[in-house]
Formats: C-alpha cells, structure tokens, sequence
C-alpha cells in the first residue's frame, strides 16, 4: 500500500512538472506600459524589504484573470495583500493576486487560464494609492542559480520575475 502511494505521489509530482507554464498578463487590456519595468525585485520596499513581484496598473474594478490555469488554493484577506487569491498552477508555480477589489472565486475551484477570478483594487497596503494588481510567481521548487548578490537575493530561487515570462 505504501509503494503504491509513493509511485501515485511520484507520478503527481511529475505530472506537474511536465505540464506547460505558459503565463498571461493577469490583467484585462493591460500590456507593458501598465507597468514599470523595474518593479520586480525594487528595493527599498517598505515593511518587506524588496518587492517580490509586478504591479499592473489599471482602473479600479478591471477584470483581473487567471494567468495560467490552475487550482485555487485560497481566497481571503491579509493585511499587506488585502483581498488575495492564491492558485497552484503547472510546474508547482503559486500565482499570488492581491490588492483586489472583488475576488470571484474561491478555495478548490479550477480555473481556466484566462478566466475571470476578481476585479483590480487598492485593499490592503495599497489603500490610498492608485488601483492595481500585485501579481507574484513563486516556485515551490528552488531554482538555486537565480540567488544573486541583491538585498534578499536569496529569496530570488523561488520568486521569479512574471514580466520575463509575460507574451
């Protein structure tokens, strides 16, 4: 019983590996002038040090969409991230969303890449500022060779840049 839960385990960590990972911009209409291109990695940045992930412009209640496809593992609020939605997606990728001023889905739903999960916002430490997407992709698998000599850099094998991997 137990060689037989390995090799399913095995095999479910292969399939996600093998599948394609492929991202969209998460946000609708938006392209590159949506965001600074230096945004990923800035630092200083506030209480977290270095910014870990692209902020995507855009007017408040702009429907923000799956990047990639994959399952929800959460919806909910936090007090940095405000309203946040959490998806695993292929190659054991999380796509964090947060700032949201709608979420429309919610924990153990499939999404389709492309498909609608909340609307852009200003909640959680954004609150004042103009509305936007925080978007992060985080592996949870390290890639070691990406750790570099920057504030944090060591954080960099599991935070990966989603501009470099934009269309």
């Amino acid at each position: 019983m137990f060689k037989k839960a390995m090799w399913a385990l095995a095999g479910l960590l292969l399939l996600g590996l093998l599948l394609p990972a492929g991202i969209a911009v998460p946000v609708a209409g938006a392209n590159a002038s949506s965001w600074h291109p230096k945004t990923f990695w800035y630092s200083p940045w506030g209480s977290s040090g270095t910014h870990k992930g692209v902020d995507i412009f855009a007017p408040k209640g702009t429907a923000v969409v799956a990047a990639a496809p994959g399952l929800v593992l959460w919806q909910g609020n936090l007090s940095k991230g405000g309203q946040v939605v959490l998806v695993l997606g292929a190659k054991w990728r999380l796509h964090y969303y947060a700032h949201l001023d709608q979420a429309s889905t919610g924990g153990g739903r499939w999404l389709a890449k492309g498909e609608k999960l909340g609307t852009v916002g200003d909640s959680g430490n954004a609150k004042g500022k103009p509305p936007h997407l925080h978007y992060s992709l985080v592996s949870l698998l390290p890639y070691p060779w990406l750790i570099d000599g920057s504030e944090q850099g060591w954080k960099k094998m599991f935070y990966l840049d989603p501009i470099k991997r934009f269309p």
